[in-house]
């Protein structure tokens, strides 16, 4: 499926510089936006709305055909449908299938970016930045999942106290997500539930393999690329 040229989302998914951009906004969000504006719910919401297009143009981008990008493109529109419902009714099954479909719109993100990655041609560096990009996405995910958790198992995480009033619960879990994913470890928030903790040690599992696995199939792809022009 060809995407029109001209249309401003389609740009980051059409050229592999495309990842770099994104890459560049992942940064002005994780560590501009949310630490400094994370409770203004506003501007949150217009956040949330960007990477929904996003994510819509890049599945249309990338989809085989129509239909297969219909049928992906209605999760997204059940996360927008939940979110909107969430407003005017908080019932168990509401806050269930929001947590669920944030979890997959972001997965379907990382596999998009993925898709990028490793589409055929020489590795470049905009692909060794995509790399990144989906590095920054998982923490990200996990950031949604320690949110979930810390509303609704009480106790279930320590947090010391700020004198600061600006940093909303998404930016200190943003924060944590970070440090436990680059298994750096400062200690201001201690998960302390059992599920918690399985969370934090897979986080840090994945932080340290991550990297090592995809470095190596990239080298691998450069290394085959390489010799196939010999």
């Amino acid at each position: 499926m060809k995407p029109k040229k001209d249309r401003f989302f389609y740009r980051f998914w059409i050229k592999e510089s495309g990842l770099s951009s994104m890459l560049m906004l992942l940064f002005v969000m994780h560590f501009i936006v949310i630490p400094l504006f994370g409770n203004h719910t506003s501007f949150m919401i217009m956040l949330n709305i960007f990477w929904l297009l996003m994510l819509l143009s890049g599945i249309f981008a990338l989809a085989k055909n129509r239909q297969q990008a219909v049928r992906y493109a209605m999760i997204p529109f059940l996360f927008i449908t939940c979110q909107w419902t969430a407003i005017f009714y908080s019932g168990v099954f509401i806050v269930w299938s929001d947590f669920f479909l944030t979890i997959i719109t972001g997965m379907i993100l990382i596999v998009l970016v993925l898709i990028k990655v490793f589409e055929p041609g020489p590795v470049t560096k905009h692909r060794i930045i995509g790399s990144i990009v989906v590095y920054m996405l998982l923490a990200n995910l996990w950031t949604v999942v320690y949110l979930f958790i810390f509303h609704h198992i009480e106790g279930s995480f320590q947090l010391t106290s700020s004198r600061f009033k600006i940093s909303s619960d998404q930016a200190r879990f943003m924060y944590f997500s970070y440090i436990t994913i680059t298994t750096t470890g400062f200690g201001e928030i201690v998960p302390l539930h059992p599920l918690a903790r399985s969370l934090v040690v897979l986080e840090a599992l994945f932080g340290v393999l991550y990297p090592v696995i995809l470095i190596g199939r990239l080298v691998s792809d450069a290394d085959f690329s390489r010799k196939q022009k010999l």
